[in-house]
């Protein structure tokens, strides 16, 4: 979801918009001026207090909290970063008939659900996410995430499991209201709660966490049918953030979160039960999906999946202009804003006026979709390395055409650009979809314009495939696909990405005693900082670690990662761990100050002293992060020949790069002394930090300049 929430410390708005204003974040992130002086700019007291701190104890391994030496332990996961020999994951199949009533607004829908327990564990329960309870009048909310529409949530009217009835009597709407109201919930979860053990029965169900106690358990290695039938209003009105509103009046239609989903059970925690409050996003079980959405006859549908029945459900002309879609690059119109209604922008429909579109998709882990009463339909192409061409679908109303006008353009380049970049784009089509959603994605379906179409898209990776939990870890998710959008936006433009900066401006805002670490869990990061820790410092660390090893042997790590957790659920350690593997390098120190606290490098160079050929350079780091030392010496043009230190590489004729590891830190020490021995060519300036990478609050005292000779006036 393109939903940027910028840091306090950075500024205090927060936008829904697309690549362009992302690069303006950026650059104005990156965009701090390195002041030049004669001399080393002095501390503030502050600092100068800070420097005369006791030695550092710098954690260099990464915590390890139960879920993950459990996983360890049992073989499901592995400290290489990899899947375990033991890994498992469950699986869940859908069968949905779903059918919209624009009258009221209203789905009305069941679903024959079966759980598949690859887990070794016997199931006595079934985790599910309701999220249409979301809409009820005492849902818990994050701020400041307001839903459209107070509704009755998801009203569940029968549930069976393997065809015995599911006792549904917490998910009874209150019999009065304010208090009574509540009172009568509460007993009806207590009355649930007390059942008689061997009755299946449905525990918490006006929650967005749900579950399913079992009369009988589901075996290792066994599987259950979960019949569920349902109905719920599709919001729409007035909301704020993202997925609140689902509906523009009663003509175009987005449901989201719209069907009982079973909810994740993994070797880490078990069932998934965190709530739906807003913000965070979600963390789903692969399966196939079957979908039947019976909607009035005239009205588009698109969403996740391959249409089935394109013979029953589009005009002769529209089949034979889609078939033409992968033949070129070019848009073809596939139902035109003069085609409106049954007959013209589709079949004829049944005796009650209404068509049934059929859907299906593989292995994927949620379904989306959207209809409209005046939709225009819009395709072109992308071609996939190793797959060739698929369609890109692009669905509207006729007066937003401008807001699509270069939809496929950048749709196409996104999914071009990142089957090279991590691996080829896994599905058949990608669809873009209009609508009061304007940033939002799914399996094959984002609900963008072109704004966002580039960072949606890039969601087509994660977590669509490499399936990390959002709800907890949206870095791995939201700030992932923020720093692969920098490389997508440079390529477009035929430009060289830039990362200088980026984790240098981090030292800003390191510190605000609001600001959650990365590994807090993103649904209590805070309405202040959850925009900035999910989205925006993910680009922040990796431009760090680019400092320390180069971007390109970040991206390659980062790629065999993405690839050997396709279609799994990886988790933070797991990364980290790959990482490490993969680049060959020891970093619990890195992983730890960047996820695990808020603490900066703050380096400053505090002394540069020059005797003969040696110039000894003092660098100080106030902060609790640890960094390499990053010196570049520029020389004076002309003088005796520069001799290279071990150390050092020359970038230019009269510049070198001198560098000594993170290893210098680790006993603690906050000052370390740099001899610079390159002969006897004068040294006019040192700059500490060139590419602007580490975390530091003042910049300005990073670098040093030669005094310039003085010069006698002639008498």
């Amino acid at each position: 979801m393109f939903q940027v929430l910028v840091a306090r410390s950075f500024f205090r708005f927060r936008f829904r918009a697309g690549r362009a204003v992302a690069l303006a974040i950026v650059s104005l992130l990156v965009t701090a001026p390195v002041l030049q002086a004669q001399v080393v700019a002095p501390k503030s007291s502050a600092s100068a207090s800070i420097a005369k701190a006791p030695p550092r104890a710098i954690r260099r391994d990464v915590p390890i909290t139960n879920s993950i030496r459990r996983a360890y332990a049992a073989g499901t996961r592995d400290s290489t970063g990899r899947p375990g020999r033991n890994y498992w994951q469950l699986r869940t199949d859908y069968a949905i008939d779903v059918s919209l009533d624009p009258a009221t607004s209203r789905l009305t829908g069941k679903a024959r659900i079966t759980v598949h327990n690859s887990s070794p564990d016997q199931l006595r329960d079934i985790g599910l996410r309701l999220d249409p309870n979301h809409f009820l009048g005492n849902a818990p909310h994050a701020a400041p995430w307001v839903p459209a529409e107070v509704t009755d949530g998801m009203v569940i009217s029968r549930m069976t499991i393997d065809g015995k009835p599911v006792n549904l009597a917490s998910n009874a709407a209150p019999t009065g209201d304010g208090g009574s109201g509540a009172r009568a919930i509460v007993a009806a979860q207590q009355s649930a709660a007390n059942a008689p053990t061997g009755e299946a029965v449905l525990r918490n169900g006006r929650s967005t966490a749900a579950s399913v106690r079992l009369g009988t358990p589901i075996a290792a290695g066994a599987s259950a049918v979960l019949d569920i039938e349902w109905s719920h209003k599709l919001p729409g009105g007035p909301g704020t953030g993202h997925r609140m509103v689902q509906r523009w009046a009663d003509t175009l239609y987005q449901p989201t979160q719209w069907f009982p989903r079973v909810a994740v059970y993994d070797d880490l925690r078990g069932w998934d039960n965190e709530l739906y409050v807003g913000p965070s996003e979600f963390y789903n079980t692969f399966g196939t999906f079957d979908v039947n959405i019976d909607v009035p006859a005239g009205w588009i549908v698109s969403g996740t999946g391959v249409l089935q029945n394109p013979a029953q459900v589009l005009t002769a002309a529209a089949r034979e202009r889609l078939a033409k879609v992968t033949q070129s690059d070019a848009v073809t119109t596939i139902v035109g804003p003069d085609e409106i209604g049954p007959g013209q922008s589709t079949a004829m429909g049944n005796a009650n006026g209404r068509l049934v579109w059929r859907f299906h998709a593989d292995t994927v882990n949620d379904f989306a979709w959207a209809t409209a009463r005046k939709y225009v339909w819009q395709a072109t192409r992308a071609t996939i390395p190793g797959k060739g061409a698929i369609p890109v679908h692009m669905l509207f109303l006729p007066g937003r055409a401008n807001l699509f006008a270069k939809a496929g353009e950048i749709s196409r380049h996104a999914l071009e650009f990142y089957s090279k970049l991590w691996f080829p784009y896994q599905f058949p089509q990608l669809t873009l979809q209009d609508g009061p959603s304007s940033g939002m994605e799914y399996p094959m379906v984002i609900n963008s314009n072109q704004g966002a179409a580039d960072h949606e898209a890039g969601h087509q990776w994660w977590p669509m495939v490499v399936s990390n939990n959002e709800t907890w870890y949206g870095w791995m998710d939201e700030g992932f696909n923020q720093y692969m959008n920098i490389l997508s936006d440079a390529d477009a433009a035929s430009k060289a990405p830039v990362f200088d900066g980026l984790g240098q401006s981090y030292g800003r805002t390191s510190g605000a005693e609001a600001e959650p670490p990365m590994m807090w869990n993103a649904n209590y990061a805070g309405p202040g900082y959850y925009g900035f820790t999910t989205y925006q410092k993910t680009p922040l660390m990796l431009s760090a670690l680019g400092g320390i090893v180069g971007d390109t042997a970040v991206q390659r790590a980062h790629r065999e990662w993405a690839q050997v957790w396709m279609f799994k659920h990886p988790s933070p350690w797991d990364y980290m761990f790959f990482m490490n593997t993969a680049l060959g390098r020891d970093l619990g120190w890195f992983w730890n100050s960047w996820l695990f606290t808020t603490e900066s490098v703050d380096a400053r160079l505090a002394s540069v002293k020059t005797q003969g050929i040696r110039t000894t350079v003092t660098v100080a780091q106030d902060g609790n992060m640890p960094s390499p030392i990053v010196l570049e010496v520029k020389f004076a043009a002309k003088g005796p020949a520069i001799r290279l230190m071990k150390n050092a590489v020359m970038t230019d004729s009269i510049t070198a790069l001198v560098t000594w590891p993170v290893d210098v830190w680790f006993a603690g020490s906050r000052s370390y002394t740099a001899d610079l021995v390159f002969g006897g060519r004068k040294i006019e300036r040192i700059t500490l930090d060139p590419s602007r990478r580490f975390p530091d609050r003042n910049p300005a005292d990073n670098q040093w300049l030669a005094a310039a000779p003085t010069v006698t006036p002639a008498r």
